[in-house]
């Protein structure tokens, strides 16, 4: 996940961004929503064994750094599998400067559920890894797994994506769902670990993080394209994971936000999903919410007062962290949330 600045960023609807741990510990608050939570509905099963699969699968193509033989081959495989689930898949590629110079070719890729359906959610993650551990005390330029920042958030989309092609049209949720996943996200400039070198993107109207999401925001795919919501998947698949309302989330998107975390108290998953309010971050949800698409941000959130947890940009983020029951956890929440609707 992206921004480990630590510098205050521009100030949107009246809060102000930072990217990585914040100057003073996010307020902690133990209200939960004033919202009722709306009765579930039955929904499909998330099966975290799949979801798991995913991940490691992702994580076997080595890291996927735009422009390496890993991220093609991954690019590929993504848009073979989301085709196999009859979904209509489009791509979108581009190309971009990093901070420190270097000229990427990317691809967005976009895979739509029921695309005849009017009311649509979006669910959002990025597949790239970061090309530099700079966050690791040993290995700082070693390249990085990204087993929970990248790959868990888009198999959680993927087995999203599995469980609902495969439900008949009776047992189909009342919305359709875009699974949208964005490309060079990570490759981003941090302040903190990377003060010796600089920003080439610095003043340039472009932020060095979430690439992706920056030019499909201006470049929308599908064109026009409305959802109702957003949900931004990003660091979901950790033991321990816990998730805190980030305060974009609640100024952008308050009513999905609520509805999901009133879900995973039904679902009994408030061990993840907490009600505790915690600063904003720059993340992909930022320019989604640009684009006019109320987007709520799930990362995982470290409680012990430095904002990211440990692995966060460091090569300790390998298969050896990924948990099943975080993965069920956000799986079976969203995946049920849909079905609320």
């Amino acid at each position: 996940m992206k921004t480990s600045l630590r510098l205050p960023l521009a100030a949107l609807a009246g809060l102000l961004f930072l990217t990585g741990c914040p100057d003073k510990k996010p307020v902690e608050t133990s209200e939960t929503s004033a919202s009722a939570p709306p009765k579930l509905t039955k929904a499909p099963v998330f099966n975290a064994d799949s979801a798991y699969a995913f991940t490691a699968k992702q994580v076997a193509f080595g890291p996927r750094v735009p422009n390496s033989k890993a991220h093609v081959a991954c690019g590929d495989w993504l848009v073979a599998k989301l085709k196999g689930y009859g979904l209509k898949v489009m791509q979108q590629p581009f190309e971009a400067m990093t901070f420190d110079g270097t000229y990427i070719h990317a691809r967005n890729i976009i895979a739509q559920y029921q695309p005849q359906a009017a009311r649509r959610v979006a669910i959002f993650g990025h597949w790239d890894t970061r090309p530099f551990a700079d966050n690791d005390k040993q290995k700082k330029n070693a390249p990085m797994d990204g087993a929970s920042d990248g790959a868990s958030a888009v198999a959680v989309a993927l087995e999203m994506a599995r469980v609902l092609s495969q439900q008949p049209d009776s047992l189909a949720p009342n919305v359709g769902v875009d699974f949208i996943f964005f490309d060079a996200e990570d490759w981003g400039h941090d302040a903190t670990t990377q003060a010796d070198v600089k920003d080439q993107l610095a003043g340039s109207g472009t932020d060095s993080w979430c690439l992706g999401s920056q030019y499909w925001a201006k470049h929308l795919l599908p064109a026009n394209y409305k959802a109702e919501y957003g949900v931004l998947l990003d660091m979901v698949g950790a033991k321990g994971g816990t998730f805190t309302r980030e305060a974009t989330s609640r100024e952008r998107a308050r009513g999905p936000l609520d509805k999901i975390w009133n879900t995973a108290s039904q679902l009994g998953y408030s061990d993840f999903f907490r009600f505790e309010d915690t600063d904003a971050i720059t993340d992909d949800h930022v320019y989604t919410n640009q684009a006019g698409i109320p987007t709520l941000d799930i990362y995982h959130y470290n409680n012990s007062g430095d904002f990211f947890p440990a692995y966060h940009h460091a090569t300790t983020d390998n298969m050896s962290i990924i948990d099943r029951k975080t993965l069920k956890a956000v799986g079976q929440t969203v995946l049920q949330t849909l079905y609320v609707e």
